[in-house]
């Protein structure tokens, strides 16, 4: 196992140690970190830095599969440390889902100081 790997297994069991103190089994994204969840999106790399990047079709796909089991989870999900870390822009993220053209996405929906388009 790579020490990465090592570290994002040990970074997972102290979420999962956390929630499950706290008493609380869910959060934005279930029993996932928002952190973890952000990992599925990195296909959209290009596209939530730069505004004129279209999204690809893996992109809008992980956007549309987050976003339908819980825009709270996408909302924290783009807004989380590791996407920031990574690059991303909030502001440009948020119109990730709206770019791809999703249908059922959750326009209006308040994510931090965005409001999804």
């Amino acid at each position: 196992m790579t020490m990465t790997r090592a570290l994002l297994l040990v970074l997972a069991v102290v979420a999962a140690a956390a929630c499950l103190a706290d008493g609380k089994g869910g959060g934005e994204c279930g029993g996932t970190p928002p952190e973890m969840v952000a990992q599925k999106l990195a296909p959209c790399a290009a596209a939530g830095k730069n505004p004129d990047a279209a999204p690809s079709s893996g992109c809008c796909n992980a956007v549309h599969t987050i976003g339908k089991q819980s825009p709270e989870c996408l909302c924290a999900v783009m807004l989380s440390k590791a996407a920031r870390k990574h690059g991303i822009k909030p502001e440009v993220a948020i119109t990730i889902p709206k770019r791809c053209n999703l249908v059922d996405r959750p326009v209006g929906y308040k994510c931090g100081d965005y409001t999804l388009p």
